[in-house]
């Protein structure tokens, strides 16, 4: 038999086995197929279908008092103080009970206009609101907390309709989260030195546009809050890699360092740590950072130093049709412009937004506005059922802290703002019984 033959025949019995193993075993790839679209409804089934609906949620309206001195930081603090409501879950509690990595131990922080009548709202879970409300108590001790009944009932649930119609869209980061956006630093250079009813606050030009709404306009802009770790979103070694990416540190280690100086004066005949070397390194990077790279550098480094929330934004502009005034439905994103820097800045997510260009337009617009609507009220994340991705973003207490906070004087606010007015005091000690 020649060499072709005999290689003719072996790979035809070649083949003949791998057919009798394929028509016996076919069935074995089916797992490596099916894996994916079954963990996906499997996660879609037990958190939104069994765990999710579980949940007692419920809406508190917070009066704030007449006066806050430090707005700012008061607010940090509490947003600091409502981290631990975090718990993370194992991976019984994930695959067999439904409980989400990064949620839904969220809340929400919501300003609302309707007719120009301003409200502060925080849908929290049930079993949460002691503890919240203590927190609030602590830093605000006049503020009034109210259980009430859920704002986003008041309308037609069948928005859009002949009478009542909808704009709207999600807020996000115009660059990668690591990159921070302005705080409320740069508003309070020097508090010390600047009198309270100077100093800047953009929420009051928030607070004056969501008041002149007339009859038949709401605006509802949401915050969502959800704790997270490093473990569960790696932001923080992404902003500890962009700070060394803008500080012009070596990305190799000081053995790996050594190492390769070693394996040159080997092979290449090289002295290890040449004297131009030798001079590179008596100055650290950091030291030949320019100004604006430098105020860059401790922007980034001093985001990752506070505890990072997820957090996704969204405004919504109802309307009846006879009372529809364009620039209004713009009012968050208006507001979310005097945050910008050269670092960071915040823009509407066009993806998402009630506005279609191209391709079957009316009807597609028709299902977005009903999708914007039925999240919002549902409360859940922009690519539900997906918990992280685009219009979604990482902020510290700090920016969040800076983005809502309660404003400073009640005499500088428009009518239409909720205040408390007057301090309330226990009854007198020697009070006739």
């Amino acid at each position: 038999m020649s060499v072709i033959g005999f290689y003719d025949s072996f790979l035809g019995i070649a083949l003949s086995l791998i057919w009798a193993f394929c028509l016996t075993w076919w069935w074995l790839i089916l797992p490596f197929i099916f894996y994916f679209p079954a963990k996906f409804f499997h996660f879609w089934w037990i958190r939104w279908e069994v765990w999710y609906k579980e949940q007692r949620w419920i809406l508190l309206e917070l009066i704030p008092p007449g006066e806050v001195l430090k707005p700012y930081l008061a607010m940090e603090d509490v947003i600091t103080a409502l981290w631990p409501i975090y718990d993370g879950a194992n991976w019984r509690e994930r695959w067999c009970e439904g409980e989400m990595v990064n949620g839904p131990f969220w809340l929400s922080f919501e300003i609302v206009s309707i007719e120009g009548q301003v409200h502060f709202y925080m849908r929290i879970l049930k079993d949460q609101k002691d503890f919240v409300s203590s927190i609030f108590h602590m830093h605000y001790p006049e503020i009034e907390i109210f259980e009430v009944e859920d704002y986003t009932q008041n309308v037609p649930q069948d928005i859009p309709n002949n009478t009542h119609d909808i704009y709207g869209e999600y807020l996000t980061t115009a660059k990668p989260y690591s990159y921070p956006i302005k705080t409320y630093k740069y508003f309070e250079i020097r508090p010390e030195e600047v009198e309270q009813e100077k100093r800047l606050d953009p929420f009051s030009n928030l607070m004056e546009a969501m008041v002149k709404l007339k009859e038949g306009e709401q605006l509802w802009y949401q915050i969502s809050l959800t704790p997270i770790t490093n473990s569960d979103i790696p932001w923080l070694d992404e902003g500890r890699a962009l700070a060394d990416k803008i500080a012009r540190r070596p990305a190799k280690s000081l053995r790996q360092s050594v190492i390769g100086e070693m394996l040159k004066f080997v092979f290449l005949g090289k002295q290890p740590y040449s004297d131009e070397a030798k001079a590179e390194s008596v100055f650290p990077p950091e030291m030949k950072l320019t100004p604006g790279e430098k105020d860059k550098l401790i922007a980034v480094e001093s985001k990752t130093s506070q505890l990072g929330f997820k957090v996704y934004m969204r405004s919504v502009y109802i309307y009846t049709k006879d009372a529809y005034v364009s620039p209004n439905k713009r009012i968050p994103r208006s507001y979310l412009v005097h945050f910008g820097n050269d670092l960071q800045s915040m823009r509407d997510w066009s993806k998402e937004k009630t506005k279609i260009h191209y391709f079957f337009r009316r009807r597609r617009l028709y299902t977005r506005k009903k999708k914007i609507f039925d999240l919002y009220v549902r409360r859940l994340p922009p690519l539900f059922p997906e918990m992280w991705g685009p219009g979604n973003m990482i902020f510290n207490c700090e920016e969040i802290a800076t983005i809502f906070h309660f404003p400073s004087n009640a005499a500088n606010l428009p009518a239409g703002v909720p205040r408390i007015m007057a301090k309330k005091f226990g009854p007198p000690p020697n009070l006739p019984m």
